[in-house]
């Protein structure tokens, strides 16, 4: 498996068993000899067969007998499609079997499928009840990487759609007459670009924060790497998603038309947000489990912003204060929402992780800015993020104050009606 030979997939989710991880029912039965007859049934298995490697590794969750509900009961074991022999070479076939494949949206170069475990032979992985945690040393990197495949397919798009709209003549306009001379093209563009690179950064950011807490073990680093992993997995699907549409829309009638390729972007980042931990999941993350610190690590974050912005204010005042000014905003919301409940937390958990990644955007183009010298392509982009983009956490922050007052006024019937 290490070595590429053979393959893996993780089996997490189960038809009653989503986001709610906990609520799963597949059994393992301890067979007396060090393994396990694993029996359930798991979905959106991505790659669960294939015929191009001799063998595939399941990590799949299940509970022991007697074992605790929710997710405290939960243990991992490696389930093989073939069972190794004493060589180590794959021998007899488990007991398992892919039911079907999903008809999705988009991705459709991965298959995914929903996989069968009839009482098939799994040795266990860590400790007993254990399985979450060891899970979770998997999903935080897989976060990252997906936040990533957000940011990559949104610089596809952004590429496709500048392409197009270089040689697209349409209308009246200057230059050389093309789209991208349009105020409302260029807009979205400039839009897309510095919404891509603030992404980028903040991806990079946690990078360095997670290798920063590996290799120095210091609890700074680490408190960091936590915080900034729910942001830039969010955000980076968040501005994938975004960057995706846009580029259909900067196409025209022809973004609707699958010959362009336009559409393909899209479809395909549409699950970002939705994999690997739902990006609302991500935002109640934020502001639940990461704000046990009593908004430590946040507050961290925001000094140093602040002072990369007092540190420009003599060369690019106008830039400096608007990050600032930002920063500030968002200190005081934090300190506001680590006084109040979960549910008032989570009302405005969404709104509150935008507006957080807006102004770590806002840092990072003041960044480039200042690395330029104030003058140049990047202190431009940063110009039009800072006074176009990042004026967005404000009404944001608002949201985030109201917490879950009026949100139930409206009842199911209601909503229905």
């Amino acid at each position: 498996l290490v070595s590429g030979e053979w393959c893996g997939t993780m089996n997490l989710t189960e038809p009653q068993a989503g986001s709610d991880v906990g609520a799963l029912r597949t059994k393992a039965e301890p067979k007396g000899d060090g393994t396990y007859s694993i029996t359930g049934q798991k979905i959106y298995i991505s790659w669960g067969d294939n015929d191009f490697t001799v063998n595939v590794c399941h990590l799949v969750l299940a509970r022991l007998p007697e074992a605790a509900p929710g997710t405290k009961g939960i243990s991992l074991f490696m389930v093989p499609k073939y069972l190794p022999g004493d060589d180590g070479n794959p021998g007899e076939r488990n007991d398992l079997r892919v039911v079907s494949l999903e008809h999705k949206l988009g991705i459709h170069g991965s298959p995914t499928a929903v996989m069968e475990y009839d009482g098939a032979t799994g040795w266990l992985v860590g400790e007993e009840h254990g399985g979450m945690a060891a899970m979770f040393t998997m999903m935080n990197n897989a976060r990252l990487g997906v936040g990533a495949q957000g940011i990559g397919v949104a610089e596809a798009a952004f590429q496709h759609a500048l392409a197009y709209a270089r040689d697209r003549k349409q209308g009246k306009a200057p230059g050389t007459g093309t789209i991208v001379e349009h105020a409302d093209v260029r807009r979205m563009l400039t839009a897309m670009k510095a919404d891509i690179f603030a992404a980028r950064v903040i991806a990079y950011e946690c990078a360095v924060a997670i290798d920063m807490a590996k290799a120095t073990g210091d609890e700074t680093w680490k408190a960091q790497a936590a915080i900034l992993t729910p942001i830039a997995k969010a955000f980076g699907t968040d501005v994938g998603v975004s960057v995706a549409d846009a580029g259909v829309q900067i196409h025209g009638g022809m973004g609707f038309i699958e010959e362009t390729g336009a559409g393909q972007f899209l479809r395909d980042v549409r699950i970002t947000p939705i994999y690997e931990g739902t990006n609302g999941i991500q935002s109640m993350d934020l502001v639940a489990r990461k704000m046990m610190d009593g908004g430590d690590a946040a507050y961290r974050l925001l000094d140093e912003i602040e002072t990369t912005a007092e540190a420009a204010r003599s060369t690019l005042p106008d830039l400096a204060e608007a990050v600032w000014g930002a920063a500030e905003t968002l200190r005081e919301t934090t300190e506001w929402l680590v006084g109040e409940d979960l549910n008032d937390r989570f009302a405005g958990a969404v709104p509150y992780l935008r507006a957080f990644a807006r102004v770590l955007g806002g840092n990072a183009h003041l960044k480039a800015a200042i690395a330029e010298g104030g003058k140049g392509p990047r202190t431009a982009l940063a110009q039009f993020y800072l006074k176009r983009l990042l004026p967005e956490h404000a009404a944001l922050l608002a949201q985030v104050r109201e917490g879950a007052d009026g949100l139930y006024d409206l009842s199911p019937d209601d909503l229905a009606a």
